[in-house]
């Protein structure tokens, strides 16, 4: 079965080494949430606490927790990292989303 969310090996890399500075058990939560300049924003925070109902995926070292009603914003995406001139973030490539802002942390659907 394909994952519903992926990461990217380089997002992979960033969330583990996060983590890896974290207390034990500790995990990304990726969240949707109403607000931003297109409607919709992603949230990034750290969380010890794993719902039966979120969507958990390992990969590399990197866990990530995924809410059911953010999964339905988030369903084919995936969570990148880039390292550039700007700097560096984590970007959510969503095939969901029918426009964003231009710093890319909010959408809408």
């Amino acid at each position: 079965m394909d994952m519903p969310v992926t990461v990217s090996p380089s997002a992979a890399k960033r969330i583990a080494a996060i983590l890896a500075g974290e207390a034990d058990g500790t995990m990304l939560r990726l969240a949707v949430t109403g607000g931003g300049c297109s409607g919709f924003q992603y949230n990034f925070a750290l969380d010890e606490t794993r719902m039966d109902e979120d969507l958990f995926i390992e990969q590399g070292g990197a866990r990530i927790l995924i809410d059911p009603v953010s999964l339905d914003f988030l369903a084919g995406a995936e969570i990148d990292f880039t390292d550039g001139l700007i700097g560096q973030a984590f970007k959510v490539n969503n095939p969901n989303a029918t426009a964003s802002c231009g710093c890319g942390t909010s959408f809408s659907v």
